[in-house]
């Protein structure tokens, strides 16, 4: 792999040369590096791009790396990813993708990522988004996650878009069964003309399940961001949705909580908030020797930690 390959993999996915691990990393279009363990199998779909990664039983404490960069202006790559993960196993699974575009073409990757997390089974999954180069195409991505969590699973997702991602439309669709808990934490930065949206469905079927999905973003510049949210409670259930987010400049930003109570015990919540950066805080932070530029950075970084 070239060195802009290497720069975004340290970004998106932690990884600094060979991974020790199960790991799968794409690159503009094909499969560039695999490897496997007696606990994780990866295998390519026989019907269309894309990969199983099945997790055994019982399997506790593996990282699973599975990245995709692009370096090649004009790429539009899509592929589906299926993750089968056995009961009672814990595992940290990263998938992030990045961009590095300096020609005049689009450069896209969309990637359907569904998972079934067995019984009693906890994955966190850890998914970063980040574009860069200086050339004039538009360097887009469209992460959709189709999650299913069977009795007593766990699923931590953590969705990050650090910057340079022109267009993204990020869809999340989930099932819980009894006592399954679904935790998602979504971070998002837009500037210049980029275009957000964000769209969360989570259906609580089982007794006893619970689900917390929390957004927060910064829309600077002329961006555009819009969340979405749809919890549906259809059972004895905990369900919250929020939208916390800062807009600067000429940035405009929709926020769109639902939740619906389908059983008399269904407790949801939601919340939204946005707003601007409060003049106090800094004049707070150019007091201690900031600058009004460097107050405001610090904001942001501190908001979206």
């Amino acid at each position: 792999m070239d060195n802009i390959q290497k720069d975004l993999l340290k970004i998106i996915a932690d990884m600094d040369g060979v991974t020790g691990g199960a790991y799968n990393i794409r690159a503009n279009g094909s499969s560039a590096a695999r490897a496997v363990t007696e606990n994780v199998e990866i295998k390519n779909k026989t019907d269309r791009d894309g990969i199983d990664i099945i997790i055994r039983p019982g399997t506790v404490g593996e990282t699973i790396h599975i990245p995709v960069v692009i370096t090649e202006s004009g790429v539009n790559d899509l592929v589906y990813n299926d993750f089968i993960i056995g009961d009672d196993a814990d595992v940290t699974i990263m998938a992030g993708c990045g961009i590095h575009n300096c020609g005049d073409d689009e450069s896209r990757h969309d990637g359907i990522h569904s998972f079934f997390v067995g019984k009693n089974a906890k994955v966190k999954y850890i998914e970063r988004h980040y574009g860069a180069g200086d050339g004039k195409g538009d360097k887009n991505m469209n992460p959709t996650t189709v999650v299913s969590i069977d009795a007593g699973g766990y699923m931590e997702m953590e969705t990050n878009q650090i910057k340079g991602i022109d267009n993204t439309t990020r869809v999340t669709r989930a099932s819980l069964l009894d006592g399954a808990t679904l935790i998602i934490r979504e971070k998002l930065m837009t500037h210049g003309t980029q275009r957000a949206e964000t769209d969360f469905s989570v259906d609580m079927n089982g007794e006893g399940s619970s689900a917390n999905v929390v957004s927060r973003s910064v829309a600077t510049d002329n961006s555009v961001q819009v969340y979405r949210s749809n919890i549906n409670g259809n059972s004895k259930c905990h369900g919250h949705t929020e939208c916390d987010a800062i807009i600067m400049g000429d940035a405009r930003v929709s926020a769109i909580p639902e939740i619906n109570a389908n059983h008399i015990d269904a407790s949801l919540i939601h919340e939204a908030a946005i707003g601007k950066i409060a003049g106090e805080q800094l004049i707070k932070l150019m007091s201690l020797g900031l600058t009004e530029k460097q107050a405001e950075e610090e904001i942001v970084n501190g908001f979206l930690k």
